[in-house]
């Protein structure tokens, strides 16, 4: 492992760089997470969701018009690196998942022109194996990660939405084949981000003597995000992530979810997790309350469009049996995570799923960047001062 470095970002919290920590040192096989590790992971970081097909609570918002442009998201997310978040997370669709008629932005030219414009925040950017050959995407990764200087990650979702591989001629695998497809594109992509000459051959990729220059100048590669949560995502995330995304739910959940892949034997570190969420946070709770209220009432405008997508939904997709357990707002999990409340109790439970191993919030908002202005004002300090008190670390 190469020299621990410790940086700290604008809101004061000291983090682990990949610039300096190794991410692909080997531990023993049998090597598992334990629960002292898990409350010993970095400070929280703080990402914000880029706005790929408009708003992920209400569609239908007088007060946030549809808006999936460029220009939008360029501004978003330069406002977010303003404020001190940490990453962004720009997922891939080619259609409107929603509706196809409804813009719909280009995940990976726009995270180049993103990693062009900013110079801290985190670029990570979701792919669907189907879609790109694991050697021209490894040779996109790498030129990304160039472009940004360190700071490009991957975040590997194996499909849930039919109409887009369908209706392309590529088909629409059964579930579990997604994964075993996945596995073996993840496999590829992994070994030619960190500059090896790779040869593979498997049941759907057959690669001789293969190798992308420049290799990642920054760290051993760029990092890997994994996203799901059947049995076969667990056991790609194990195998190959560096981080489990996990959509938002009630800590329980995640407590559950992380210990059933914390406990599984892998050769790189210990696995990280970060978790989707929708935070309102005001001044009271009944404020917070009347909003959430009100996104309901805007999101009821939807529910023929709703209806009409989850139709093309695979139903073997656990992501969405998971949000059927529950009334919400926003995408992935959105407020059922709980992060809705005054700002001290958006900041305690931040603090608890923290303590139960999440490291990075993946958050939504609506209005989105008043709401997200406001959260970087009043519940990042406050989980900053939580963590000085609870966990005996600096406040400040």
């Amino acid at each position: 492992m190469k020299g621990y470095s410790e940086q700290r970002g604008i809101h004061g919290f000291a983090f682990a760089s990949d610039a300096d920590v190794d991410i692909d040192t080997a531990l023993p096989r049998s090597r598992t997470l334990s629960q002292a590790e898990l409350m010993s992971s970095s400070h929280p970081r703080f990402g914000v969701w880029a706005l790929v097909h408009g708003s992920r609570a209400a569609l239908q918002d007088p007060d946030e018009p549809y808006d999936a442009s460029w220009t939008r998201n360029r501004e978003l997310i330069l406002q977010a690196e303003r404020l001190g978040f940490d990453s962004t997370l720009i997922a891939q669709h080619t259609i409107n998942p929603h509706r196809e008629d409804l813009d719909q932005l280009e995940a990976w030219t726009v995270s180049a022109a993103i990693a062009a414009l900013t110079s801290k925040i985190e670029i990570i950017t979701a792919i669907k194996p189907y879609l790109y050959h694991p050697v021209v995407l490894a040779k996109m990764a790498l030129q990304i990660e160039e472009i940004s200087q360190g700071r490009f990650a991957i975040n590997l979702v194996n499909a849930w939405n039919r109409p887009e591989l369908a209706k392309a001629g590529i088909g629409f695998a059964e579930h579990d084949e997604r994964y075993a497809y996945g596995h073996e594109w993840i496999t590829i992509v992994d070994t030619l981000m960190r500059g090896e000459r790779t040869n593979f051959k498997g049941q759907f990729f057959d690669v001789e003597d293969y190798v992308l220059r420049p290799a990642d100048r920054f760290r051993s590669r760029p990092r890997i995000y994994v996203g799901g949560e059947s049995e076969p995502a667990r056991e790609l995330v194990a195998d190959k992530g560096d981080v489990w995304f996990i959509n938002g739910q009630p800590i329980d959940d995640v407590r559950a979810l992380i210990a059933n892949v914390a406990a599984r034997p892998r050769a790189a570190q210990p696995l990280r997790f970060g978790l989707s969420a929708f935070a309102i946070a005001r001044p009271t709770e009944a404020q917070a309350q009347a909003h959430l209220d009100h996104l309901f009432k805007l999101a009821e405008k939807d529910t023929a469009l709703r209806a009409a997508q989850k139709e093309h939904i695979d139903p073997k997709v656990v992501m969405h049996q998971t949000f059927a357990k529950s009334k919400r707002v926003g995408s992935n999990g959105g407020t059922a995570a709980g992060l809705v409340g005054s700002y001290d109790t958006v900041a305690r439970r931040i603090v608890e799923f923290h303590e139960a191993g999440i490291e990075l919030f993946m958050l939504q908002f609506q209005p989105f960047e008043a709401d997200m202005e406001i959260f970087a004002k009043e519940v990042i300090p406050r989980v900053r001062e939580r963590i000085g008190v609870d966990l005996g670390q600096p406040a400040g």
